[in-house]
């Protein structure tokens, strides 16, 4: 039985956190866990209703009041201007953010942006809230960014051709895209980063047992279904977030990719420096943000 009466540590007392997609699987459990040491942790929901019954949960859970809810739809680069600047409006300081939001779309949907809607959410978001705290970050450096990409990117390619998959889509077609951009842009920052206090890397964090699984798949859902029952749990998945969160021993990690709490190799596309600054510029221009920031 859990012990009712367990208080919060303080190992990350007087530690801003910043998690997307903080309602549910990982970016919840990765919320408990850092709120439960002690760090004021500001969780990023869709939904104002589902975003605070989480937070009221770890509250009680965690015994620690510093947990704070902001609402954004990441697919609206708009909102994703809002959120930075309604945190900044907040909070002074910024030690981890955490882009863990994402989604999965079976079938090809377009954001208010006009943008196809896995690349915009799974990857242009954090790009431009990134780069949006990034003067934040430095002011309180020592100070991380934790990318949650998937063992996905390996099947991932960027196709500079047809971005937003308007000639031929597919669900994980748009996927694998989407999250080798991240492990692209986490390798393109940490290069920018030098020197400024701040590291970036990425994480895969398991095959976890989370609401993408139980969204429509198409012809396979009931197939995916099932192995659902073997998939980590979401504490599982957060593990590694929240060692690149809080460890003394990832203070020196920057431009890695890893997978239960090992560094690994990520895809061999991942690592080409013409591909990611490539990147990089179209999505300044995508997101309309200008580099150094103002």
């Amino acid at each position: 039985m859990r012990n009712q009466n367990v208080q919060p540590t303080t190992a990350m007392k007087d530690r801003v956190m910043m998690i997307t997609g903080a309602n549910s699987g990982i970016g919840k459990a990765s919320s408990l866990a850092l709120a439960k040491m002690g760090a004021t942790v500001v969780m990023v929901a869709r939904n104002q209703e589902k975003g605070e019954d989480a937070r009221s949960e770890i509250i009680k859970e965690s015994q620690n009041n510093s947990v704070d809810l902001l609402v954004a739809d990441l697919s609206s680069l708009e909102s994703v201007r809002k959120l930075a600047t309604d945190f900044q409006k907040k909070y002074s300081k910024l030690h981890v953010l955490v882009n863990n939001a994402g989604l999965f779309n079976q079938r090809r949907k377009v954001t208010t942006d006009g943008y196809e809607n896995t690349f915009a959410t799974n990857y242009l978001a954090p790009f431009l809230l990134t780069n949006l705290q990034l003067p934040t970050l430095e002011a309180s450096a020592p100070s991380r960014i934790i990318n949650v990409s998937s063992v996905g990117h390996y099947n991932g390619h960027v196709n500079f051709d047809d971005l937003n998959l308007e000639k031929e889509y597919g669900g994980w077609k748009a996927y694998g895209q989407s999250k080798l951009a991240l492990v692209l842009f986490t390798h393109e920052l940490a290069k920018k980063l030098q020197g400024t206090g701040v590291t970036v890397n990425a994480v895969h964090p398991g095959t976890v047992a989370t609401n993408i699984w139980t969204r429509p798949l198409g012809p396979a859902g009931f197939i995916m279904a099932l192995p659902k029952l073997f998939m980590a749990s979401p504490k599982q998945g957060a593990e590694t977030i929240v060692y690149l969160a809080s460890s003394a021993d990832a203070k020196d990690l920057n431009g890695e990719y890893l997978e239960k709490l090992k560094v690994k190799k990520s895809s061999d596309e991942s690592y080409d420096e013409q591909v990611s600054q490539r990147l990089w510029d179209i999505s300044a221009k995508l997101t309309h943000l200008s580099w150094p920031l103002q």
